[in-house]
């Protein structure tokens, strides 16, 4: 196998994740600041940082209040989520396998709860990193490396597996091989290709044989 540690985004990677997130930033922005923001500038903080930060680039002072308008609104959204066609099978094969899988993601651990517990994908990680991990987030490698140091992993080893700007940039930051997903639906495949994807993948069964 060429990558013993695969290591997987969350959001619009594995789960379809991308239409309820931005329908909760349009949720908080129109509650708390009363105003529209265009849809390509709430996209361009998916996948990112904390949702602190992703909310302070909208008003820094009224960070808490957005915070909490986007939970308030997405957290229930969550009984209607899915994993990608696809994806359970590529995550039972490399499995049987003997990878060792792990998800850094920028979700706080508990939301990264809700999805396992709805779709029961917890059982084929053995770490996962959240945005209480690390002091540092995508696109700054550390919690990439985090990963790897959990799962005792080098770099040359391992492959993050991910479908924002975000993501790109901490793979290829961390030294990993480093995989864009088109099928999030969020981001631009040349704005992957821009911020470090070593390849693009446009189906489950296409990122299988380049894994």
């Amino acid at each position: 196998m060429r990558y013993p540690t695969v290591l997987f985004d969350l959001d619009g990677t594995l789960i379809d994740s991308g239409g309820m997130i931005l329908a909760s930033f349009r949720h908080a922005t129109q509650t708390v600041l009363d105003r529209e923001i265009p849809d390509e500038e709430l996209v361009a903080a998916v996948g990112g940082a904390t949702i602190y930060d992703q909310m302070r680039s909208f008003d820094a002072h009224r960070v808490d209040e957005l915070v909490e308008a986007y939970r308030v609104h997405n957290e229930p959204l969550h009984d209607e989520l899915e994993a990608f066609d696809g994806i359970r099978a590529v995550l039972d094969r490399l499995h049987a396998e003997g990878r060792r899988l792990g998800i850094v993601t920028a979700k706080r651990r508990r939301t990264v709860q809700l999805a396992f517990d709805l779709l029961d994908l917890g059982r084929y990680f053995e770490t996962v990193v959240g945005a209480e991990d690390t002091a540092a987030h995508k696109p700054d490698p550390e919690p990439v490396l985090v990963a790897l140091a959990r799962l005792d992993s080098e770099p040359h080893e391992a492959a993050f597996v991910g479908d924002s700007p975000f993501d790109m940039g901490a793979g290829s930051a961390a030294g990993v091989f480093t995989v864009g997903v088109s099928w999030g639906g969020l981001h631009a495949e040349e704005r992957l290709r821009e911020t470090g994807a070593d390849t693009i993948v446009h189906s489950p069964e296409e990122l299988l044989r380049v894994l």
